[in-house]
């Protein structure tokens, strides 16, 4: 009777404690880690289903609603209507006036050389130089507008770490009250048993504590669930924080788009990529600018031409008494560029400097860009050993140190302690491998940024028309 009583006890105790004792492994995990360093991911932990919301839609419905691309495009439509007017002629200058108008009697009709003038002056643009500033413009434009994409991609980046996050600490949580309601029936079943003298008030009291730790563990662990759901508020709106959103959030993605772009890369570099890059293009922007500067420069050297008509009308009699003739003007102006050393061999050098230094500026971004991603690609491969490593080996041995502990324990071979200890170790590094998982997710995320492995459709922000153009 004592033996069967003892091994229903080492049953019950030891399926209780497999689940108390994962509950401690999160809680003390959980904690300790920041925010910040929780980046990861992978297939062995348990993967939520996402009944409501995914992580594409939340993405979408960011980037729909970000004021920053919008404020960029709008910025890049007021380039573009800058550089038209800027590569339009200025407006002809109209010159009216009265000349030869004599003082002592200010008559109109009195004196021959006395006119009434009607002219107009234009001036005209230097060489090439109107269209090419219209076309450096352009370019800006375009410069301004890759800043849209690359908005995206920090947006998606920023939530998909964000959602992974929430994942782990989901199903941390679930685990938790999951345990949470073991073990308050392993403290009843402790208590009943320590009544009738089968239990150590120790084993009462250590179950008491655990319950009220993990009570703890858990208003932490939805503590952290909230700040990262308020986060998540940064690009997704106040209204949409104010509806108390539901989100089942998971710990792994699909990474097909990603895993197909690294594989078609060779070893020696990820350049190819990175040149597709919205920043790498804006870099390409840069460099166009400056070499249409020195287009610039260069017509800088060229003569400016303008032109002048002006009609005189005379109301007097010339000196046969006939009535003058009405007078007609016309010129031509010309600025001739003929000191040149201090002014336009300075602006073309200068444009010349410009042009090297954004190209070594793209070569600098490029090269960073590509230790970054050869630096993640590492950490992708290593997280993805060492979650290999948790489940083919660690996970099944620790599993079966546990199961020869409990049978220890059944056969009175082994301690009640020893059996938590061991379920403990087997359950933290359950948890250290759904740690892995998280983490992988998150490097995987970084990597999208870089080499566009984000599955997304975005529209671009529609302005209201100027008023002037209605």
């Amino acid at each position: 009777m004592l033996v069967t009583k003892h091994m229903r006890l080492g049953i019950i105790v030891n399926k209780s404690i497999n689940m108390v004792t994962l509950a401690l492994s999160v809680a003390l995990t959980t904690p300790a880690m920041s925010f910040a360093s929780n980046l990861s991911g992978n297939s062995h932990s348990q993967s939520v289903v996402q009944t409501s919301t995914t992580l594409e839609q939340l993405i979408e419905f960011a980037i729909a609603n970000d004021a920053n691309r919008t404020q960029y495009f709008a910025q890049s439509e007021a380039m573009r209507q800058s550089g038209i007017a800027s590569a339009t002629l200025k407006d002809p200058v109209l010159k009216v006036g009265v000349g030869g108008l004599p003082t002592d009697s200010f008559r109109l009709d009195e004196d021959p050389m006395t006119n009434v003038s009607v002219g107009l002056m234009q001036q005209f643009g230097r060489g090439s130089t109107l269209d090419l500033q219209n076309q450096k413009a352009q370019k800006q434009a375009d410069g301004i507008e890759y800043q849209v994409d690359v908005r995206e991609l920090e947006i998606a980046n920023s939530i998909a770490k964000l959602w992974h996050e929430l994942g782990f600490q989901q199903q941390s949580e679930r685990v938790l009250t999951e345990n949470q309601k073991l073990m308050q029936e392993m403290e009843r079943f402790i208590q009943t048993n320590y009544a009738i003298g089968n239990s150590e008030s120790q084993d009462l009291i250590q179950a008491q504590l655990q319950v009220s730790r993990l009570d703890e563990k858990i208003q932490a662990n939805r503590q952290m669930q909230t700040r990262i759901i308020s986060q998540l508020s940064e690009w997704l709106g106040s209204q949409w924080l104010a509806s108390q959103p539901t989100i089942h959030a998971s710990t792994t993605s699909d990474w097909t788009l990603l895993d197909s772009r690294l594989s078609a890369q060779s070893h020696s570099g990820y350049y190819a990529l990175l040149n597709q890059h919205p920043m790498a293009r804006m870099a390409d922007v840069q460099i166009a600018t400056s070499e249409t500067q020195v287009a610039i420069a260069a017509e800088a050297y060229k003569p400016q031409f303008g032109v002048e008509a002006m009609y005189a009308h005379r109301r007097a009699n010339n000196m046969r008494g006939e009535p003058a003739p009405d007078l007609v003007s016309a010129y031509v102006t010309m600025d001739i560029p003929l000191f040149t050393g201090n002014r336009q061999d300075k602006n073309h050098a200068a444009a010349e400097y410009q042009v090297v230094a954004s190209k070594s500026s793209k070569d600098a971004l490029l090269s960073q860009m590509n230790a970054n991603v050869s630096a993640l690609v590492m950490d992708r491969q290593n997280l993805a050993e060492r979650l290999g490593r948790y489940q083919q080996t660690l996970l099944p041995q620790a599993e079966a140190r546990t199961r020869a502990v409990e049978r220890g324990y059944e056969n009175n071979t082994a301690q009640f302690s020893d059996v938590i200890t061991a379920a403990s170790d087997e359950l933290a590094i359950e948890i250290e491998a759904l740690r892995l998982e998280t983490d992988l997710s998150l490097v995987n995320s970084n990597l999208s940024y870089f080499l566009g492995g984000f599955n997304y459709q975005a529209e671009r922000p529609t302005l209201a028309t100027p008023s002037k153009q209605q």
